[in-house]
C-alpha cells in the first residue's frame, strides 16, 4: 500500500530531501493568499518557509476562488507537499508553509474571517492577469459578472476585489489594523492597479471607506520570476522514487527564483529581506524588464513554437530560426523600449534568460504558455508596440508574435477546440469565421476591445504589420 507524505510520515522521508526545519504545530497564520496555484507553491511559500524557523507567525492560509482540487490535494497531507527544482542538479524540498486551503465559493465567510483575523497582516495574491477584473484600460470592469453579482450582494463576495473590500470595510469597523497587499501577478504596475481596483469598488459603499483604504492599506508594486512546468505524472513519479513516500501535489521550477518588492510596507510584517526578497524603490524597472524581455519573449516562443510542431520551450529553443527569431526580436525591438534597473545590465539579462529557457532540466511545456493569451498579450507585447510607434521603432517580429496567437486561436478552433482563455467563447467564434487571409481574419480580432486599445488597432502601421505577419505564417495552414 503506498505511503503519502504526511506530517506522521515526514519522518520516514530519504536524507537527501530537506524538510521543515522547525515545530509546524507553533506555526500560525498571518499571511493569507489568493490563488494556491504552482507558482504561489514554488515562490511565495518558499520565500515564507525561509522566515518560519525565526518567525512562526507568518503561515499561509491558502484561498481558492475557483475549485477544490488544491485544497481536496493538499488536506490529506495538511498542507505539506514536495518543491522539486531543477538546475545543473536537482535538490527537493518538503514545504510547511501553507497551514490551511479555503475553497470561496464553499464557504465566502470562513475566508472573510481569516482575512479579518487580528494576527493576518499581509495578503498576496496569484489569480493571473483574469482574476483582477479589469478592463482594456487597466481599470476596473463595472460589467464584468462577478463585480456586478459582488455589488448587488457586497456581505458574500465572489471576485477577489469584492473579498479585499468587504474584508477592509469591516477591519475599518472593527478598529483594526489595515493590510499590506501584495499582488504577485504579471501586471505592468500591479500594486497600482490592484489598489486602484479596491478603491473603485469602494466608492460604491461610500467616500469614507474608499479614503480610508487610500489612507492606510498598502499595495506595493511587485516582480516575481521562476520558471514553473505544470505537474505532470513523472514528476509525481520522480517525487516519490526520491521521497520514498507519494505526494498527491508536487510542484516544479528551475533553480532561479525571484522576488522584487516595493519600499511600501506597513510595519510589523514579515521581514522579507531576510528571506532573501529584493526590497526597493525601483520596481518599475525590474517589472518592466521582465514582462517585456522575459514573458514577452516567453509568449512569443510558445505560439510561434506550436505553429511550428514543437510541444515545450527546450524544443523551440533547439530550433535555430526560432531561436535567432526570439532573441533578435528581443535585442532590436524589445530592449530599446526598456530602461534598466539599477544595478542589472539588460545584455546580461537578455543571455541570461535565453540560458534559461534552454535549461535541459526543465520541460516547460509550450502549450501551458499559451493559457490565457487575451490577458497576458496587452501586457507582454502590446504596450513594447505602442511605445515603438510612438518613438518610430521597429514591430515587425512582435506582430509575428501576436499573429501566431490569432492562428494558434484559429487552428484551436479548426479541430473544435476552446483555448484555455477567458475569452474562450469569443475566440472560438473568431476562429471558426477565419479563412486564413489576414484581410478578413485580423480585424475580427482587433474587435477585441479588452485586448486591443482602440489607438492602437487604429494605427495603419500596427495594422498593415499585423495583417503582413499573419499573412506570412497563414502558409503553414
Amino acid at each position: 500500500m503506498t505511503e503519502f507524505l504526511a506530517p506522521a510520515t515526514l519522518a520516514r522521508v530519504a536524507p537527501v530531501v530537506q524538510v521543515p526545519a522547525y515545530d509546524r504545530a507553533k506555526v500560525g497564520v498571518g499571511i493569507v493568499h489568493f490563488g494556491p496555484g504552482a507558482f504561489h507553491r514554488v515562490h511565495q511559500a518558499w520565500f515564507v518557509e525561509k522566515l518560519l524557523a525565526t518567525d512562526p507567525r507568518w503561515g499561509i492560509c491558502a484561498v481558492s476562488l475557483r475549485n477544490p482540487d488544491v485544497r481536496d490535494a493538499l488536506a490529506p497531507q495538511q498542507g505539506l507537499y514536495t518543491l522539486v527544482s531543477l538546475d545543473e542538479t536537482t535538490s527537493y524540498q518538503v514545504i510547511g508553509a501553507l497551514k490551511e486551503v479555503l475553497v470561496a465559493p464553499e464557504n465566502p465567510q470562513s475566508v472573510l474571517d481569516r482575512l479579518c483575523a487580528p494576527h493576518t497582516r499581509v495578503v498576496t495574491i496569484t489569480v493571473t492577469e483574469k482574476g483582477y477584473c479589469l478592463g482594456a484600460q487597466g481599470t476596473l470592469d463595472f460589467e464584468h459578472p462577478d463585480i456586478l453579482q459582488d455589488i448587488r450582494n457586497p456581505r458574500s463576495p465572489t471576485s477577489l476585489i469584492g473579498f479585499l473590500v468587504e474584508a477592509l470595510e469591516r477591519r475599518k469597523a472593527a478598529g483594526l489594523e489595515p493590510l499590506t497587499i501584495i499582488s504577485c501577478d504579471n501586471l505592468v504596475d500591479n500594486g497600482s492597479r490592484l489598489g486602484r481596483a479596491v478603491v473603485q469598488l469602494a466608492e460604491q459603499r461610500g467616500r469614507e471607506l474608499a479614503g480610508w483604504i487610500e489612507r492606510n492599506v498598502c499595495f506595493p508594486r511587485t516582480m516575481v520570476d521562476s520558471i514553473t512546468p505544470a505537474t505532470t505524472s513523472a514528476l509525481r513519479e520522480r517525487v516519490e522514487n526520491a521521497l520514498g513516500l507519494a505526494d498527491r501535489w508536487p510542484v516544479q521550477r528551475e533553480g532561479f527564483v525571484q522576488w522584487v518588492l516595493e519600499d511600501r510596507l506597513l510595519p510589523d510584517g514579515p521581514d522579507w529581506a531576510a528571506a532573501g526578497v529584493i526590497i526597493t524603490d525601483d520596481v518599475a524597472a525590474y517589472d518592466r524588464a521582465k514582462l517585456r524581455l522575459l514573458n514577452g519573449a516567453h509568449s512569443t516562443l510558445a505560439y510561434l513554437g506550436l505553429l511550428c510542431g514543437h510541444e515545450t520551450v527546450l524544443e523551440a529553443m533547439a530550433d535555430p530560426e526560432l531561436s535567432l527569431f526570439v532573441s533578435t526580436m528581443m535585442r532590436q525591438e524589445i530592449l530599446p523600449a526598456v530602461k534598466a534597473p539599477r544595478g542589472l545590465d539588460l545584455e546580461v539579462y537578455i543571455e541570461a534568460i535565453l540560458k534559461r529557457f534552454r535549461n535541459p532540466a526543465l520541460r516547460h511545456a509550450l502549450g501551458q504558455i499559451a493559457w490565457d493569451g487575451s490577458q497576458k498579450i496587452p501586457f507582454r507585447l502590446l504596450g513594447t508596440i505602442t511605445d515603438n510607434l510612438a518613438a518610430g521603432r521597429p514591430i515587425d517580429r512582435m506582430c509575428t508574435a501576436i499573429a501566431a496567437w490569432m492562428h494558434f486561436v484559429r487552428r484551436k478552433a479548426l479541430i473544435n477546440e476552446r483555448v484555455v482563455d477567458p475569452l474562450a467563447a469569443k475566440l472560438f467564434d473568431i476562429g471558426l469565421a477565419c479563412e486564413n487571409r489576414g484581410s478578413t481574419d485580423v480585424p475580427a480580432f482587433l474587435t477585441l476591445e479588452t485586448v486591443f486599445p482602440s489607438p492602437l488597432v487604429a494605427n495603419e502601421q500596427f495594422r498593415f504589420a499585423l495583417t503582413r505577419a499573419y499573412d506570412a505564417l497563414a502558409s503553414g495552414r
